[in-house]
């Protein structure tokens, strides 16, 4: 795999080591959420008043985060084992886990380019020369991709093509930029940019599973506050809201650890 420097950095930095605040909440969740949860904490906030802080990157870069302490109310991951890591290590308030989204793989060029993609197979054509990711190895958006690479007999082809990145978001911009010839996604990521389009995308049960657990963080201090806005984000409303953004809704469910 070729090394790309990072397009974008995390969403947010991480918040200052201190306890959040009466009327805060700290959510660390997928950058991928990042529309979504900007207009549904704005809601929150009007009709609470709580102010809902968020911290937006890699789901494997908040999972660490967390794991060294840092003050999150609320985790909202992009797979099920960055969140399993942490329940297992006793970091998740039991009880709280729920999994409330999924979401679809596609392959991403440039707007304004001519390369066409009619299928997976195409990825490997000498004219693609740089396919950008989110890091295949720890990051949910990449690690889905690799996997479905494999699953299409294509990663061993296109694997020195590929350019790693820190998390969705800079794979999508690497491609907007034209640093990559293609990329591959999330699909909520890619209808929200003008400078790339969907050349391909992966039928649902050619790609992997993908799963969006939320929790409250075993540590925080505002437990209530946190329980509510989890149950707010997988509440009708809430479900509209991702809907509306291009999420798919995974059935309710009861909690679970």
């Amino acid at each position: 795999m070729r090394r790309l420097a990072p397009v974008v950095s995390g969403m947010l930095a991480l918040l200052a080591a201190a306890p959040a605040a009466a009327g805060e909440l700290h959510v660390f969740a997928a950058a991928s959420l990042s529309e979504a949860l900007e207009e549904l904490a704005a809601t929150w906030r009007r009709q609470t008043g709580t102010e809902v802080l968020l911290n937006l990157g890699a789901s494997s870069t908040l999972a660490r985060q967390i794991e060294e302490g840092a003050p999150a109310d609320l985790f909202l991951s992009a797979d099920e084992a960055k969140m399993g890591a942490l329940a297992r290590a006793g970091l998740i308030l039991p009880g709280t886990r729920r999994s409330v989204l999924s979401n679809t793989l596609v392959v991403v060029v440039p707007a304004a380019g001519a390369l066409a993609i009619a299928s997976p197979r195409d990825l490997a054509a000498p004219r693609v020369r740089a396919i950008a990711l989110a890091e295949p190895r720890t990051v949910p958006a990449g690690i889905y991709a690799k996997r479905y690479l494999e699953t299409a007999g294509l990663w061993d082809a296109v694997a020195a093509r590929v350019v790693p990145t820190e998390n969705v978001r800079a794979a999508l911009a690497a491609v907007a930029a034209g640093n990559a010839d293609a990329g591959i996604v999330y699909k909520t990521d890619a209808v929200n940019s003008r400078a790339v389009r969907v050349a391909y995308e992966v039928p649902a049960d050619a790609g992997p599973r993908i799963s969006y657990p939320f929790a409250v963080v075993r540590g925080t201090r505002q437990t209530r506050a946190a329980r509510s806005f989890l149950a707010f984000l997988d509440s009708p409303a809430g479900r509209a809201v991702f809907a509306r953004r291009g999420f798919l809704l995974l059935p309710p469910a009861p909690a679970r650890r």
